[in-house]
């Protein structure tokens, strides 16, 4: 039987966070704020990570964009207890993550960039 794209979405965000253990969470988000795919953890709500997306993605895109820093590629949030980093997906949706306070972001960027590439194609 042949699997949804949620599936193969949901498949791509898992092998991201087994490839960057010190990714806790993940979401594919359209831009208007629907949750396209998660690999959240059940305390974390869905429907509040997506709408947080959508408009931390909206709000970056018009802050690069009027201050002449080119189309938006990630917005990155430091928090006491963690990151939450957003990279754009296409035109039409956001890979959300959150990650651990002691995160080696290098390598966070790398793996969210990969499956960014590989979410587009299955977005398109």
């Amino acid at each position: 039987m042949a699997r949804s794209r949620t599936d193969l979405m949901v498949e791509r965000l898992r092998s991201m966070q087994a490839a960057s253990p010190d990714i806790e969470a993940s979401a594919m988000v359209s831009v208007d704020g629907l949750i396209m795919a998660s690999a959240l953890p059940a305390e974390v709500e869905e429907d509040r990570v997506s709408a947080m997306s959508a408009a931390m993605l909206s709000l970056g895109e018009r802050i690069s964009t009027e201050l002449g820093r080119g189309s938006l590629e990630q917005v990155y949030i430091r928090g006491s207890n963690g990151f939450v980093i957003l990279t754009a997906v296409g035109q039409e949706a956001v890979l959300t993550a959150l990650a651990r306070e002691q995160a080696k972001l290098g390598l966070i960027f790398l793996e969210m960039r990969r499956a960014a590439e590989e979410l587009a194609r299955l977005v398109g």
